[in-house]
């Protein structure tokens, strides 16, 4: 694996778990009580944005390690996902 495909392999997982952290534990604005006016009652009332980016980076690194050290050590290579045997 080239460094260009690590940066690449992260930075797919990291924003593949950063989609499925952002909604966690959100209050609406309408929930809370206060809507700031021009805003909709659904926008979130504290976001938390630095707490889930930690949390992100936190979880994608152990993703990343774990599918690196598969594709690394060869377990799983292209080959088995060939299903016409073409390889």
């Amino acid at each position: 694996m080239t460094i260009t495909s690590a940066l690449v392999l992260f930075a797919v997982i990291w924003f593949m778990v950063l989609f499925v952290v952002l909604p966690l534990r959100i209050t609406t604005q309408g929930e809370a009580g206060h809507v700031v006016p021009g805003t909709p009652e659904s926008a979130p009332d504290n976001p938390q944005i630095g707490r889930k980016m930690k949390i992100t980076t936190a979880v994608s690194v152990v993703l990343f390690a774990l599918i690196a050290g598969v594709i690394v050590s060869g377990w799983i290579g292209v080959e088995d996902f060939d299903i016409f045997n073409r390889m």
